[in-house]
């Protein structure tokens, strides 16, 4: 059993929910986010991992956002073989700086498809988080076919912790348990102004979604 299999088992069982058979889409997702012990378990960080003949370090901040759906700060060559485990379909990278050559080939030499959506990491507390961006973002997030995948930006915090965030919205998490996420991750970093955007993003809009998602 690789990793991606012992890490998909724990998350079916940490995530198993009743199917109340409304849900347009495949991934499973929490109802209703109360229990703080599921959410904890759910998000932990998680530690590098010894195969017996080499250890596997994940990236920074890594961690199971959901089934077939992993998160991260920007990953490197340490981490690779780490990668390699989960059995990646793709990867979305939200940074617009052009990804690094070594990182292209690794993609290329394991099948992995890059999905990059040009958000900036400026730290002005007036610069507006592109909502278009982030909805472009969860399509692929929804999209089965892309699963395993893994989200990431620089330090696996803001940008990346808006994103997961506003998933979080669309599976019916509530704020606090949204936002307790976020500042696990973000910590000291945590910024009001993305706490915000996840508040005010329009769920209605990822409905839509479904329509231009293949079955």
């Amino acid at each position: 059993m690789n990793y991606f299999d012992k890490t998909c088992s724990f998350g079916a069982k940490a995530m198993k929910v009743e199917d109340s058979g409304d849900s347009e889409y495949d991934i499973p997702l929490f109802t209703n986010a109360t229990d703080t012990t599921l959410i904890s378990s759910a998000t932990e960080k998680i530690p590098p991992v010894s195969t017996g003949e080499e250890l596997l370090v994940p990236p920074l901040n890594f961690a199971m956002v959901d089934y077939g759906v992993f998160r991260s700060g920007f990953p490197d060559c340490a981490n690779f073989s780490f990668l390699q485990t989960l059995g990646l379909r793709s990867i979305i990278y939200l940074c617009p700086e052009p990804y690094p050559v070594a990182n292209s080939e690794f993609l290329n030499t394991n099948g992995i498809q890059l999905f990059q959506f040009n958000i900036d990491g400026s730290k002005e507390p007036f610069i507006n988080i592109p909502e278009d961006l982030i909805r472009e973002a969860l399509k692929v997030v929804l999209d089965e076919k892309k699963r395993p995948l893994l989200i990431h930006c620089k330090r696996g915090k803001h940008r990346t912790g808006c994103l997961v965030g506003c998933l979080r919205k669309f599976q019916k998490w509530c704020l606090t348990s949204i936002f307790d996420e976020y500042r696990r991750f973000a910590a000291d970093k945590a910024r009001v102004s993305d706490q915000r955007f996840i508040e005010l993003f329009d769920i209605s809009s990822l409905m839509q979604l479904s329509l231009s998602i293949p079955s």
